[in-house]
């Protein structure tokens, strides 16, 4: 190994244990961009591909994927301007109405979307928005909590990466709904607290379309060797601005023709 690659590998070490250490102790932490720059997007996924490694070799399985930064409204909101991706775990998706422990945020802030559920994989170059609708079996409709291990959530896009996208957790649905004769630009969102709307949106906010987004993540995943397979979840991306969540709660997404999910944030011990 070269002097230039162990240095390399060194933060990218180094990065990955900063935000290993702010998850374990529930206290956010620096940015990792000190570490691998602002612009080298590529070693943030190295950073994010030590996290994965770690969780699932202490017995996590990877489900599925999250894009992340799909909507101008959440682009706006962070000042980063191009779409992400993460890796979804099996203990990071929640079932409708399931309740989630406010403890296992840091930072958490709720987003409506569409999740996709794939029939087969796409493991191949150049996947289209076709191959996309033939591999999706049904989708749901789904809330992200999105959080982050950086502090304030000061993030350029190589944090972002870096910390999974800040992820957190999802929220599906139990109904599902086919993709034929759906066109999921026009599907309206609304995103309620307690009974009262504080986020609204479209599919067409999700790079003109959630169909387009997964496409997009269908190619950045073959292109960095980790294809989407049967089965899994796919979060499609933000169709409208995300909201705090500040204390415990009731978050309801609806979906114009595609149902309603429910997520039910509590203090532990409730």
């Amino acid at each position: 190994m070269t002097v230039l690659h162990a240095a390399t590998d060194n933060r990218i070490d180094a990065a990955a244990t900063r935000l290993i250490a702010a998850a374990e102790t529930r206290t956010p932490c620096s940015p990792v961009r000190d570490l691998v720059g602002d612009t080298d997007v590529d070693a943030a996924y190295q950073v994010q591909r030590r996290l994965i490694d770690a969780k699932v070799d202490a017995g996590a399985r990877v489900v599925g994927a999250k894009i992340g930064l799909t909507a101008a409204a959440v682009q706006q909101q962070f000042g980063v301007f191009q779409p992400d991706f993460g890796v979804l775990l099996d203990d990071m998706v929640f079932a409708h109405a399931q309740p989630l422990p406010r403890s296992r945020f840091l930072q958490p802030r709720a987003e409506g979307e569409i999740a996709f559920v794939l029939g087969r994989g796409i493991d191949f170059p150049g996947a289209t928005v076709a191959d996309v609708l033939r591999a999706t079996e049904f989708v749901l409709p789904a809330i992200e909590i999105v959080d982050s291990r950086i502090a304030n959530w000061d993030l350029t896009i190589t944090d972002t990466v870096a910390d999974n996208a800040s992820s957190g957790a999802v929220v599906l649905g139990t109904t599902p709904f086919p993709l034929l004769g759906k066109d999921l630009s026009q599907v309206g969102m609304t995103l309620e607290r307690e009974g009262e709307p504080v986020s609204f949106g479209a599919g067409h906010a999700c790079l003109g379309s959630p169909v387009v987004a997964v496409a997009w993540l269908a190619r950045e995943l073959v292109r960095r060797e980790q294809p989407l397979r049967a089965g899994d979840v796919v979060m499609s991306g933000a169709i409208g601005p995300m909201v705090p969540i500040d204390e415990p709660g009731r978050f309801r997404l609806k979906l114009d023709g595609l149902g309603e999910v429910e997520a039910v944030i509590e203090e532990e011990g409730e």
